[in-house]
């Protein structure tokens, strides 16, 4: 069958007929927000993860990321935005009520951490799974430092419905199947790492952090100093996403591409059992001492930073490039997005509504194949947003060609406002074209976007960036009392924390092999 063609505009108008609005408002978003705990007095909470929440390693909807401090909350596929974010208030008044007093840290950058052998890393109990967990973690500790891993962001899973699938297959001539979707959720992907520039910039919400996250660190930037120990740059936008936070040099070696699934699997893979000479000097199982869980490149899949992800939900220990082989690509997870510190859940409908209009908008632009070019491009424009976003002089480099970052801004922004109208009609609304609106104005005026709000606040009291997070913390923790509960009471998280913690001590019960085994057994598992 030979696969149609099409351009933007083609596109936009096929997808104005009603089969295809009908079927826009069936996709669905979740969201998995990070957050530290932290005592009344803005330092990081060394209590272990609250009983009265639920086991971290089994509770569906509240658990911790790299430390015991670092909660993760997430939100199940939901139809609207507005669902979302008041599924997160639930959360967030249920955990606020049963934390004993701490407050949630509502930035990305750490508080003050005066010795990152005080971050705790996180504890999932006795069983072999939650063993493994907590050994990934220490791996992560000895290959990176804990610091970076006390970096709080906020993921955004997006994902288009079945019908639409089938729609948009009809449309370039295509057999609707699982190889198809992933193609096409591939193509959106690619756009993505093109123009994800553009999140840091709209979003990012880092400009400046605390000294303390500076300790022991290299680094080359040139940074300013405000309020008694905090750091920025005059015009970034977003350090989390620097060199400084989720980025190292043994992964930016890695040509993972995505091209096709095949390709990003295999190359996944190959980083999994490829051993690392850097990572060779801390102990994988040798005479019981787990300093990691591997010697390679990656422990484990998850550990590749990405500014956005293909993912397929895992059944109990399938490796996620089994999944994706074996099921296909059922939503991106999108990963560049710091937290929103001007929001208590750390994201806004009015965000998603723009990411939603975003993501539609790389799939339906065409998309060529990347090459290793046009990767270190991607790259190049994203770091240089990241540290630079807001100086006005900026130009980024568009296929070999420099171009002013607003010029390349408008060009999208037209389409996006296109792709609104289309969202508006099929959810019988305005609230798209009202996001993007919003969005654009950042562009014009680069004070209004978070990070430009930050540092204006900073300066004009030359004030700590810690203090300006306790604050709204304190804020934030007032705000969550004088909720109310909207899809869950209080019983209901009660009994799923009760639940949960039952559900570790039976996973703790069938274990039948010791760790070592375990993880031989794992890393040997077929793949598919």
């Amino acid at each position: 069958m030979t696969v149609t063609q099409l351009n933007f505009e083609q596109r936009l108008e096929a997808l104005s007929d009603s089969t295809f609005i009908n079927s826009l408002a069936q996709s669905r978003r979740g969201v998995e927000r990070e957050a530290l705990r932290i005592e009344k007095d803005g330092t990081l909470s060394q209590k272990g993860h609250p009983e009265a929440l639920g086991s971290a390693l089994t509770h569906e909807s509240i658990t911790t990321d790299f430390s015991e401090s670092l909660l993760e909350f997430i939100t199940p596929p939901a139809l609207h935005a507005q669902t979302s974010i008041e599924q997160l208030q639930d959360i967030h008044k249920f955990v606020s009520d049963n934390i004993s007093g701490e407050l949630l840290w509502p930035m990305s950058m750490p508080c003050f951490i005066d010795d990152e052998d005080s971050i705790p890393i996180a504890n999932f109990g006795e069983s072999n799974v939650g063993k493994m967990k907590r050994v990934y973690r220490v791996g992560l500790k000895n290959r990176y430092g804990s610091m970076m891993q006390a970096i709080a962001g906020v993921h955004y899973n997006f994902s288009f419905s079945e019908s639409f699938w089938a729609h948009w297959a009809a449309l370039h001539k295509q057999a609707h199947t699982k190889e198809q979707v992933a193609q096409d959720y591939f193509s959106l992907i690619r756009n993505y790492r093109r123009t994800c520039w553009l999140i840091p910039y709209l979003f990012g919400a880092s400009p400046a952090l605390c000294s303390s996250f500076l300790n022991n660190k290299s680094h080359k930037m040139k940074f300013e100093k405000v309020g008694k120990g905090t750091y920025y740059l005059p015009y970034a936008t977003s350090l989390r996403m620097s060199d400084l936070g989720y980025t190292n040099a043994e992964q930016s070696a890695l040509q993972i591409c995505y091209n096709e699934l095949d390709n990003y699997v295999r190359l996944l893979r190959q980083a999994m059992q490829t051993p690392s000479t850097r990572f060779a000097k801390f102990a994988a199982g040798e005479e019981g001492n787990w300093q990691q869980l591997s010697h390679n490149i990656l422990q484990i899949e998850n550990e590749l930073y990405s500014p956005i992800r293909p993912k397929q939900p895992t059944l109990p220990l399938e490796k996620p490039t089994d999944a994706l082989v074996n099921r296909g690509v059922s939503y991106v997870e999108i990963r560049a997005l710091d937290l929103d510190p001007f929001s208590p859940m750390g994201i806004s409908a009015e965000q998603m509504d723009f990411l939603d209009v975003y993501l539609l908008c790389c799939l339906m632009m065409p998309s060529e194949s990347l090459t290793p070019e046009t990767i270190a491009e991607a790259r190049e424009n994203m770091d240089a947003v990241v540290l630079e976003g807001r100086n006005p002089a900026l130009s980024l480099n568009e296929n070999g060609q420099p171009v002013k970052m607003r010029d390349w801004a408008k060009t999208l922004f037209d389409k996006f406002a296109s792709v609104a109208r289309l969202l508006d009609k099929a959810n019988d609304t305005d609230r798209f074209s009202r996001a993007v609106d919003v969005q654009w104005e950042k562009i014009c005026h680069p004070e209004q976007t978070p990070s430009g709000q930050i540092m204006s606040t900073l300066l004009a009291d030359n004030a700590d960036n810690s203090a300006l997070g306790l604050l709204l913390a304190k804020e934030y923790a007032d705000t969550y009392q004088k909720l109310a509960y909207t899809h869950h009471r209080e019983s209901d998280f009660a009994a799923l924390a009760r639940a949960s913690l039952k559900a570790q001590q039976d996973i703790e019960s069938e274990d039948d092999k010791d760790f070592e085994t375990f993880i031989r057994d794992y890393y040997a598992m077929e793949q598919a």
